[in-house]
């Protein structure tokens, strides 16, 4: 069978024929068939109302004159319910005013009686192509809606709101993003939110996960092969670089690229181009790099498993995400986004953190950082079966002594008059204070006790305005 006469490989489409006419029923619903799709006919628009009221199709052809209700009340009928379903009409006629006026109501094309099978097929196999685009578009938006909705950059402490104020500022600019942080910190989110802000917004945003594939297979799938490249290349397919023309394209953990592939990447930053194996010639693209790393990329330059050049090119704007033991502040908004979203996920109501519970998460040392405490929330809203939050729910090391610097009378410090940020800044007073009294008023080695940098605990002790201890 020719290649314009094929039917997409997928799936076999589904077509109603809305024809009154015998012959051209046959002529049709046998056309469609020998070229691989599902034809059903319908010989009025009374009849096809009744079909798709039970089921549904992936393309109509209507013809125009119809007997009883017409083609184009039908055509309008149709649209009312699905604008994005594809209709092609059919005219006996060849009217230029009738096909004009049915484009208007939002056919896809039109065919003349008498028709050729070739055109026939043309036609169907583009209104397909653009049925299965739409698709792609609504999926993509609802995948953005979801994200936007429900994978905020949830928290209002001091490094998040510079972390906003950062994206804002980088994300109009077309120049290439690090992001470093360790394990969990939400890079893949940050490197999101920098597309979402962007004039890129309405393209893709594709993930490419460097760390979980091979070199080899790596290759292929950034910059795809032409078909009879090699020995089953039976279709040509396209390359992550094709497929995010105009968007993002995000790597995560790029300290694992293997060096060959370096060398390739290096080349599309520097170029804007590259060569699909068995393509004779470039493919220009337009694509913005993000790439995260929980590793020291010029540790690894120094050491000679990361290209020196690669990493200048990749090192532009640099961010560095938090870990959550530095934000311990955002834990109470964090532990409410999340069993929101969890609680509506599983339809059950959005349960109530005890304060014995909200205690320990305050005062863990989080190694997973957000995600392990994503992971812990959605456990606990599952298996608390819509109760109150409290330490049963909790996995043991949150409310041993493996959770805390310091045991802290947590009974004596909360009410139920406090608010999460009043009772997390209680808190986080009471630690800073007793931590600099073991440290015998020195910043640095409270800083090390702690698990979080000087110059942080420093703002700490600003922001709180804690006094230095008197010590003995």
């Amino acid at each position: 069978m020719s290649e314009s006469s094929s039917a997409p490989s997928s799936h076999r489409a589904r077509i109603l024929v809305v024809e009154d006419v015998a012959i051209f029923q046959e002529i049709l619903s046998g056309l469609l068939q020998e070229a691989g799709y599902q034809p059903t006919v319908a010989g009025s628009a009374e009849e096809a109302r009744s079909l798709l009221d039970r089921d549904s199709y992936d393309l109509l052809i209507i013809d125009l004159m119809l007997p009883g209700t017409g083609g184009l009340e039908l055509l309008r009928t149709v649209k009312g319910r699905d604008p994005d379903q594809m209709v092609v009409m059919i005219t006996a006629f060849g009217s230029v005013e009738s096909a004009v006026q049915a484009m208007r109501d939002g056919a896809f094309h039109y065919l003349t009686k008498p028709f050729r099978h070739e055109e026939v097929l043309l036609t169907v196999r583009n209104a397909l192509s653009q049925r299965n685009l739409l698709s792609e578009n609504r999926a993509l938006r609802r995948a953005l809606s979801w994200r936007a909705s429900n994978n905020q950059l949830v928290g209002r402490s001091r490094p998040i709101q510079e972390l906003q104020s950062m994206l804002d500022r980088i994300a109009p600019t077309r120049s290439t993003v690090l992001i470093q942080g360790e394990s969990g910190t939400g890079k893949e989110l940050v490197a999101h939110a920098i597309h979402q802000r962007s004039s890129r917004s309405h393209r893709p945003f594709v993930v490419v996960n460097s760390g979980s594939v091979p070199s080899d297979l790596l290759e292929s799938n950034l910059f795809g092969h032409r078909k009879g490249a090699f020995t089953g290349a039976v279709a040509t397919k396209k390359g992550l670089f094709e497929v995010a023309d105009g968007g993002s394209l995000f790597f995560d953990e790029i300290s694992s690229i293997h060096p060959d592939v370096q060398s390739k990447l290096l080349r599309v930053i520097q170029e804007r181009e590259f060569l699909p194996l068995g393509a004779v010639e470039s493919v220009r693209v337009d694509v913005r790099i993000i790439t995260a790393t929980n590793i020291d990329l010029k540790e690894l330059v120094e050491r000679g498993q990361f290209r020196e050049d690669l990493f200048y090119r990749l090192n532009v704007i640099v961010v560095n995400l938090p870990p959550l033991r530095e934000r311990r502040e955002d834990i109470p908004l964090l532990a409410d986004h999340f069993l929101r979203q969890f609680a509506e996920e599983n339809g059950r109501a959005v349960p109530e953190i005890k304060q014995e519970a909200m205690v320990a998460l305050t005062h863990y040392s989080w190694p997973g950082n957000v995600r392990e405490l994503e992971n812990l929330l959605e456990r606990a809203v599952v298996l608390g079966n819509g109760g109150a939050i409290g330490l049963d729910l909790l996995p043991k090391e949150l409310h041993s002594g493996e959770a805390t610097v310091l045991d802290l009378p947590a009974k004596e410090l909360i009410s139920s008059e406090f608010s999460y940020a009043q009772t997390v800044a209680s808190f986080e007073r009471e630690l800073i204070e007793q931590t600099l009294h073991k440290a015998q008023g020195v910043q640095r080695r409270a800083a090390r006790l702690l698990g979080i940098k000087p110059t942080t605990l420093n703002e700490k002790i600003k922001r709180l305005g804690i006094r230095p201890p008197r010590l003995p």
